[in-house]
């Protein structure tokens, strides 16, 4: 079994500091690898990112992250991710990771994601250059998505990683209105194609919890404002299965 610590929307800030480190550096006792689903800082710059990486420094357990909109804000997204990776992180944007935790392989596949809506209620690439653009971006991150789950073929347990979510049901509670902007179908559709174990995302605050994607994958919402504490954990558990089913049981 894996225990895989989950957490999304912690948005660090000046006033935040040192709020999660005392909380982490006990990790180890309840979890083997530690997941960030983006937002990560409030605003993204350098600064924050700095604070934020030093929550990280040197903990015992190995750290996952993707970025979240708030990552971008001040457009230095690439400053954020050189201070977590200098904190000994690894931060992922439409690649994989594969580390060797309890004697089995366990692979992550990373991608912010982006919005546009679900099946009956999505936007399309038609119309103004700007819709366009905004769809492509998506389909665009949606294919990155899926080469970086493909590519953790030989892993025992496959896990997605993003911010933005894949599916509806981890929106409930959340204005109907903003759907488009919390996650995107396509990113479901990519991940069925490619296979995954569980799906883990943050960035709805008054969302659910639980979810699954179209072909039966589990879909959690690690949002911090969600779920209300430092960290949920989810086990990854080996089970026999036909060849097209999830092979792991996340609870």
């Amino acid at each position: 079994m894996i225990r895989v610590a989950a957490i999304g929307d912690t948005h660090y800030a000046e006033d935040t500091r040192g709020l999660f480190r005392p909380i982490w550096e006990r990790l180890a006792e309840d979890a083997d690898v530690l997941l960030l689903a983006g937002d990560l800082t409030n605003l993204g710059n350098p600064a924050q990112a700095r604070g934020f990486a030093e929550e990280l420094r040197g903990l015992d357990v190995p750290v996952v992250a993707v970025l979240g909109n708030h990552d971008y804000h001040a457009g230095t997204p690439g400053e954020v991710r050189r201070a977590i990776e200098a904190a000994g992180g690894v931060v992922l944007e439409g690649e994989s990771v594969t580390l060797r935790v309890n004697g089995s392989q366990l692979g992550v596949a990373g991608a912010k994601g982006f919005g546009g809506g679900f099946v009956g209620a999505c936007g399309h690439a038609f119309g103004e250059q700007e819709m366009k653009q905004f769809i492509r971006v998506t389909e665009a991150a949606a294919t990155r998505l899926h080469d970086a789950v493909a590519s953790l073929h030989d892993a025992d347990h496959r896990i997605a990683l993003l911010h933005y979510s894949p599916v509806k049901d981890t929106l409930a509670g959340e204005r109907l209105e903003i759907y488009p902007f919390l996650g995107s179908f396509q990113l479901a559709e990519a991940l069925d194609t490619a296979g995954a174990d569980l799906v883990v995302h943050g960035h709805a605050h008054h969302g659910a919890e639980k979810g699954l994607t179209p072909r039966g994958i589990p879909v959690r919402n690690a949002a911090m404002p969600l779920v209300k504490r430092p960290y949920v954990v989810y086990d990854l558990e080996r089970r026999a299965r036909p060849a097209d089913d999830p092979a792991a049981v996340a609870r």
